[in-house]
C-alpha cells in the first residue's frame, strides 16, 4: 500500500475515532449523548461511527452557521484533507458534533483538518464544484445505486450505514492507479459501452443507453423507462463508472471520462494536425488589440466595492443588477465582465465576512494565485453558463438552475487554444471552425438539444455561439486570452450576422493565449505545475498610493478595505490611502494602531503616512465608561446634593454624575429608587427604566403602592392619604 492509499484509509470514520485518545473519544460520547451498548459485537469506535453519520447537519449544511459551513465545503474542495497555519473560524462547532478532527501537521507548527470519507460521501453539493464530478454525482445519487457500489467494492452485501459502507468504494474511486485498473478488468462489451457514452458527450437519457447496450428489455414505471438489474448498465453502475441522476439521465464522472477518453484524444491530436497547421503557418498580427489583465486585482476591487454595500448582497440570493450596474460604472469595466467576476468571487467565498482570516481560504490565498482560483472556479462549470443569454439565471445561485453541458465544451476550447500557435495570433474565425470540427461537438449539440427541452428554451443554443462567448467575453475577462482587430470602429463581444450568416466581426478578429493563461491551461487540464508566486510584497509608489503586490494574502488584502480607497485597477491593485479615508475609518471606531498593523502586513509604512497616523492617533482626552441603569433629571442643585450625600440614596447613584441630574446606578429598582427618593421629600415621575423629572416636597414619607399604567407605561406614586398642600418655606440647605 503507497503513502496515498494509506492516507485514503486514515480518512474513514472509524479509524479517525480509533486514533483519538481515550479521553477525547469519550468527551465527544457525553457531548452527544451517545449510548454505548457493551453487549455489540462491535467496539465502541465502530457505535460511535454509526451514530455519527446519522447527524443531519452534513446531509443539510444549512442547519450550520455560514462560517462552519463555508469551511465543510474548503475542507471538501481539498479532498477531506486541509492545511492550515492555524485553527480558522467556525471548526469548534464542527469539531464538538464530530464531523471535523485536528491532527498536527508533519512540521509540527501547522495544522492537518480533516473531514472523513462517511461525510465527504453525502455532503451535497454546492457553487463552485463541479456538478460532474464523483463526489457530487455519489452524492445524489438515488439509495439503490449507491447500495450497490458499496456492496461491489465490499465483496458483500452492504449494510447499513451506507456512508460507512462506502468509505472503501471511495478509496478505489479518487486514486488514479486503483480506478484505471477497475477500468482495465472491465469485460469488452461494458467496455465499449462505456466508451460510447464518452464519445457522446458523457450523458446519455435512459432510451438512449438501453439502445446502445442493444437492450430489448423496456420496464417502465411513474418515471418513465427504466434500466433492468442486469446487463452492461447495470454493471457499469455498481462500478460507479455510470452514475445515474434524476430525471432519468445516466452521466460519466469526470475522473472516468478522463481515463477512457485517453485514446480518443491522441486520435483526435492526429486528426486536426492538418487543420492546425493550416492555422498556424501565416502570422495574423491585427493592427489593434485588447490586451487582457489579471483578474486577480479586479475581483479584490469589485470585492471591495461590494463590501460597501453589504446590505444589498443577502446569502444564497443573487447578486443585484443594481449593484453590478455601479460597480461597473465606477470602474469602467462592462457590466457583463462584472456579473462575470462577482460570481466566480462569491463562489470561492470573497464575499463572506470570514474572507479576512488568513487561516483558511481564501483569505488564506496569495493574490498572485487567485487568478488561477478563479480560473479553476469558471473551468468547473457550476458558477458561469455561457450557454445562457438570459443574465437573471446568470446571476442566480447554483440550485436555482440547471447547469448546462457547457463544462465539456469549456475543455475543448481549452485543448484547441493549447495545440494551436504559442504566443502567436490566430484567426477567431479559424478556430472557430477548429473547435466546432472536434468530434466531441456531435454529443455536445444532442447534450445541449436535451438541456434546452429540461429548461425550457425554444431554440437550443448553437456551438459556435457558445464558443464565441467563451474564447470572446470569459476568457478575455479571466486574462487567458487577448483580442485583436482589423477595423478602428470597435469590436463588440458578440456582433450581429450578415446575410450569409458570418459574423462581420469576426473574420477581422484574432485572439492569442497570453503567456499567464497558457500557465493556467496547463496547470488545470494538462497536470504542468507553474512556478509558485515568489516573495513579492506590495510597495507604495507614491506617498498614499499602496500598489498590492502577487505575495500578499488575500485576507490582508480586504481587512484594510474600510479605510482605503481603490485607485488603478490593471495588472496590479492601487489601494489610496487618504487623510480623509483614515479619519472616516477612525471615526467609525478603528485605531491608530490597528490601522498602522493593517497597512504594515501589506508593504513597509512611509513616513508621511506614519506622521497622519501619528496625529490621528493623539490622545486629546480621556473617558470613563460606566454602567448605569438610567438618568435622573433634577434641575435644583441642592436638591442633588441632597440625594448624593444621603445615606438612603448615596449608593443608588454613580459619583461623580454630569451636571443637570444624576446616573443611576446599574442594576438599581427603578421601584425602590422611588421609594428612597420620596423618604427623603423628593417625588420622582419615571417612564418605562428611564428617570425623568425629580421635585422636591416637604411632605413626610407616606406608605406608598407603586401603581403602573399598562398603556403609558408611567409609574406614578399614590399614597395611602390624601397629599397635603406644599409648603412655601424654601428647604434648608446642606452645610
Amino acid at each position: 500500500m503507497d503513502d496515498a492509499e494509506q492516507t485514503l484509509s486514515f480518512r474513514r470514520l472509524d479509524h479517525v475515532l480509533r486514533a483519538l485518545p481515550d479521553r477525547e473519544l469519550q468527551g465527544l460520547i457525553r457531548r452527544l449523548g451517545i449510548r454505548i451498548d457493551p453487549q455489540k459485537r462491535i467496539d465502541v469506535p465502530s457505535q460511535v461511527a454509526r451514530v455519527l453519520v446519522g447527524q443531519p447537519d452534513v446531509r443539510d449544511p444549512s442547519r450550520l452557521q455560514h462560517a462552519s459551513r463555508e469551511l465543510l465545503h474548503r475542507v471538501a474542495e481539498a479532498g477531506g484533507l486541509l492545511g492550515s497555519p492555524a485553527l480558522p473560524a467556525g471548526i469548534e462547532p464542527l469539531m464538538a458534533r464530530g464531523i471535523l478532527f485536528v491532527r498536527r501537521g508533519e512540521d509540527g507548527e501547522s495544522y492537518e483538518i480533516v473531514l472523513p470519507s462517511a461525510y465527504l460521501v453525502q455532503l451535497p453539493g454546492w457553487q463552485g464544484e463541479d456538478p460532474r464530478s464523483m463526489r457530487a454525482l455519489l452524492a445524489q445519487a438515488p439509495f439503490e445505486t449507491i447500495s450497490a457500489v458499496a456492496a461491489h467494492y465490499l465483496g458483500r452485501p452492504a449494510t447499513p450505514p451506507i456512508a460507512l459502507a462506502l468509505e472503501p468504494a471511495w478509496e478505489v474511486l479518487t486514486h488514479a492507479d486503483r480506478l484505471r485498473e477497475e477500468i482495465e478488468k472491465l469485460p469488452l462489451l461494458e467496455r465499449r459501452l462505456l466508451e460510447a457514452i464518452d464519445g457522446l458527450g458523457g450523458e446519455v437519457e435512459t432510451t438512449e443507453l438501453l439502445d446502445l447496450e442493444r437492450e430489448p428489455m423496456r420496464l417502465r414505471s411513474a418515471k418513465g423507462v427504466t434500466t433492468t438489474r442486469r446487463g452492461a448498465g447495470f454493471s457499469l453502475e455498481k462500478r460507479a463508472l455510470l452514475i445515474p441522476i434524476h430525471p432519468n439521465r445516466h452521466v460519466v464522472p469526470a475522473e472516468v471520462s478522463r481515463i477512457v477518453g485517453a485514446e480518443r484524444m491522441r486520435d483526435l491530436e492526429l486528426r486536426r494536425a492538418a487543420l492546425r497547421q493550416e492555422i498556424v503557418d501565416d502570422d495574423h498580427m491585427p493592427h489593434r488589440a485588447r490586451f487582457a489583465r489579471d483578474s486577480a486585482a479586479f475581483a479584490l476591487a469589485v470585492t471591495i466595492a461590494a463590501r460597501e454595500a453589504s446590505g444589498e448582497v443577502k446569502p444564497n440570493v443573487g447578486t443585484p443588477k443594481s449593484l453590478l450596474v455601479r460597480i461597473a460604472q465606477r470602474f469602467g469595466r462592462s457590466p457583463d465582465a462584472v456579473g462575470t467576476i462577482s460570481a466566480l468571487s462569491r463562489a470561492i467565498g470573497l464575499w463572506d465576512a470570514g474572507a479576512t482570516s488568513v487561516s483558511t481560504p481564501p483569505g488564506s490565498i496569495a493574490v498572485g494565485e487567485l487568478g488561477r482560483v478563479l480560473f479553476r472556479t469558471w473551468l468547473n462549470g457550476a458558477v458561469w453558463d455561457e450557454a445562457r443569454v438570459e443574465p437573471e439565471l446568470l446571476r442566480a445561485m447554483q440550485d436555482q438552475r440547471d447547469p448546462s453541458p457547457c463544462n465539456a465544451l469549456r475543455r475543448i476550447v481549452i485543448d484547441a487554444l493549447l495545440d494551436l500557435r504559442e504566443g502567436g495570433w490566430i484567426p477567431y474565425r479559424s478556430f472557430e471552425r477548429y473547435v466546432c470540427e472536434d468530434p466531441r461537438g456531435v454529443g455536445l449539440e444532442r447534450l445541449f438539444r436535451r438541456w434546452s427541452e429540461r429548461v425550457a428554451i425554444a431554440e437550443p443554443p448553437q456551438i459556435g455561439d457558445v464558443v464565441r462567448r467563451i474564447v470572446l467575453e470569459s476568457l478575455a475577462i479571466l486574462g487567458v486570452v487577448d483580442i485583436g482587430e482589423e477595423s478602428r470602429a470597435g469590436m463588440g463581444a458578440v456582433s450581429a450576422t450578415d446575410g450569409s450568416g458570418v459574423r462581420a466581426a469576426d473574420a477581422t478578429t484574432a485572439i492569442r493565449l497570453t503567456q499567464r493563461g497558457r500557465e493556467l491551461c496547463l496547470d488545470l487540464t494538462l497536470g504542468g505545475r507553474p512556478d509558485a508566486p515568489g516573495p513579492n510584497p506590495g510597495k507604495f509608489v507614491d506617498g498614499h498610493v499602496l500598489r498590492v503586490g502577487s505575495g500578499s494574502l488575500v485576507g490582508h488584502v480586504l481587512s484594510l478595505a474600510p479605510m482605503v480607497e481603490i485607485g488603478r485597477v490593471e495588472d496590479a491593485l492601487d489601494l489610496v490611502l487618504t487623510p480623509a479615508a483614515i479619519a472616516k475609518a477612525i471615526g467609525s471606531g478603528s485605531l491608530g494602531d490597528e490601522i498602522r498593523e493593517r497597512i504594515e502586513l501589506l508593504a513597509t509604512l512611509p513616513d508621511s503616512l506614519s506622521q497622519i497616523l501619528v496625529q490621528a492617533s493623539i490622545v486629546v482626552g480621556k473617558g470613563t465608561l460606566v454602567a448605569t441603569g438610567g438618568f435622573l433629571w433634577v434641575e435644583d442643585a441642592d436638591v442633588r446634593e441632597l440625594l448624593r450625600t444621603r445615606r438612603a440614596t448615596a449608593d443608588m447613584f454613580v459619583d461623580p454624575s454630569p451636571p443637570g441630574g444624576l446616573l443611576v446606578a446599574a442594576n438599581v429598582e427603578p421601584d425602590r429608587l422611588v421609594r428612597r427618593c420620596r423618604g427623603l421629600g423628593v417625588e420622582v415621575e419615571a417612564t418605562g427604566d428611564v428617570m425623568l423629572r425629580a421635585s422636591r416636597t416637604m411632605t413626610p414619607r407616606p406608605s406608598a403602592v407603586v401603581d403602573s399604567t399598562a398603556r403609558s407605561g408611567t409609574r406614578t406614586v399614590t399614597p395611602s392619604r390624601p397629599m397635603p398642600a406644599r409648603s412655601k418655606t424654601p428647604f434648608p440647605k446642606t452645610r
